[in-house]
């Protein structure tokens, strides 16, 4: 022990133990491959500063390998060297296997860029949404229903990724769907997992569209495991059907600029024809059956009695009633959106059972009464 204690304190405390030092410089094979370890010892953190790092110093030892086997001539330093070397070389291609493995489908990494980066979504929870829909992107010809009303049933969740789809109920416009909006999320909010449905409007593809679909269980199963996962569609879902309810807001209005709050009655019975009064359809059944029989209607009896004289009553106790307006027809349009925008004052008129809201001056004076 003391005698190597001895000799540390020689290697610190005493000269160096080299008789003579070389006057003569290394190869520049020597000074190069340290430029490089010096280059690569600077790198930063990350994938691409990894790729930085061993980049430089694998081609640095390369170097030292070079500088071992023609200048220096010690097996040591070039088998030192081809190790490091190797190892650097492996490290490298661990990196590239790892970015091939992290790479998406164009269409799935330009949706993640689109909607999930802005909301820092970690990419490993973005693969497992790709992956419950098996990486698929499905297409829609022109005017192709992707649902019927009333027919399909609610068994998926779909994303537009192109095109435009347009939403109807009873062959009436309501509005459209754009890319990177969900086609089915009050559908898919409307029901609880153990519920089945149908669709209540019909969804055609107006141009050409890809979207990607979710089937519901395999969703459904991802929620209940990853709740992360829940909370973020929970949002997303959230936030599609509030900008759908404010599109519709906006597509109805008057002629004097009234803007009306999404709480009054729903768009289905504001665009639904007005129901057909019984007692009118009876009666012209029966006027068209005493036609085809050549028998003139007969007048119903009445006792007709003298009309006592009564004083003359105020013009201002009942006023008469306003001529019925006939709707006007709505011109068709060229114009994108401009369908909907027609939906003047005029249609809540036809909501039989309620009162007109031309009677009223503001959303807020109507929802008083």
């Amino acid at each position: 022990m003391s005698a190597n204690s001895s000799t540390v304190a020689q290697l610190l405390w005493q000269g160096p133990v080299c008789i003579g030092w070389n006057q003569d410089l290394e190869g520049a094979v020597y000074h190069l491959a340290n430029c490089f370890l010096l280059l690569g010892f600077m790198g930063g953190s990350g994938v691409y500063g990894c790729f930085y790092l061993f980049g430089f110093l694998g081609t640095g030892y390369l170097c030292c390998v070079l500088w071992g086997w023609f200048d220096a001539c010690g097996l040591d330093i070039v088998l030192w060297s081809l190790l490091l070397t190797t190892a650097c070389l492996l490290q490298l291609a661990h990196l590239v296997f790892r970015l091939h493995e992290d790479t998406l489908p164009e269409e799935f990494g330009l949706l993640y860029r689109t909607l999930y980066l802005p909301l820092q979504v970690p990419l490993q929870a973005y693969k497992e949404i790709v992956h419950c829909c098996e990486e698929q992107v499905l297409t829609l010809a022109t005017e192709q229903t992707y649902a019927v009303e009333g027919e399909t049933p609610i068994n998926r969740l779909s994303l537009l990724l192109s095109g435009r789809v347009r939403v109807s109920q009873d062959g009436q416009f309501l509005h459209y769907i754009f890319p990177y909006q969900f086609m089915d999320s009050p559908e898919w909010e409307s029901l609880q997992p153990s519920e089945e449905g149908v669709f209540q409007v019909t969804l055609t593809a107006e141009t050409a569209c890809s979207y990607i679909s979710w089937p519901r269980k395999s969703l459904h199963l991802l929620l209940a495991k990853e709740r992360y996962i829940s909370r973020l569609f929970s949002a997303l879902l959230g936030y599609d059907i509030s900008e759908k309810l404010y599109g519709l807001n906006d597509k109805l209005f008057a002629k004097f600029g009234l803007r009306f709050d999404i709480r009054l009655p729903s768009l289905y019975h504001v665009l639904g024809p007005a129901a057909p009064d019984p007692g009118l359809e009876s009666t012209e059944e029966d006027e068209d059956i005493q036609e085809a029989a050549g028998t003139p209607p007969r007048a119903p009896a009445t006792n007709v009695r003298p009309a006592p004289p009564c004083s003359p009553t105020p013009a201002a106790t009942d006023p008469p009633a306003p001529p019925s307006r006939a709707r006007m027809s709505r011109p068709d349009s060229g114009t994108l959106g401009e369908d909907s925008s027609s939906l003047v004052l005029e249609d809540f008129e036809e909501v039989s059972g309620s009162e007109s809201l031309m009677d009223y001056r503001s959303d807020g004076e109507y929802m008083s009464f």
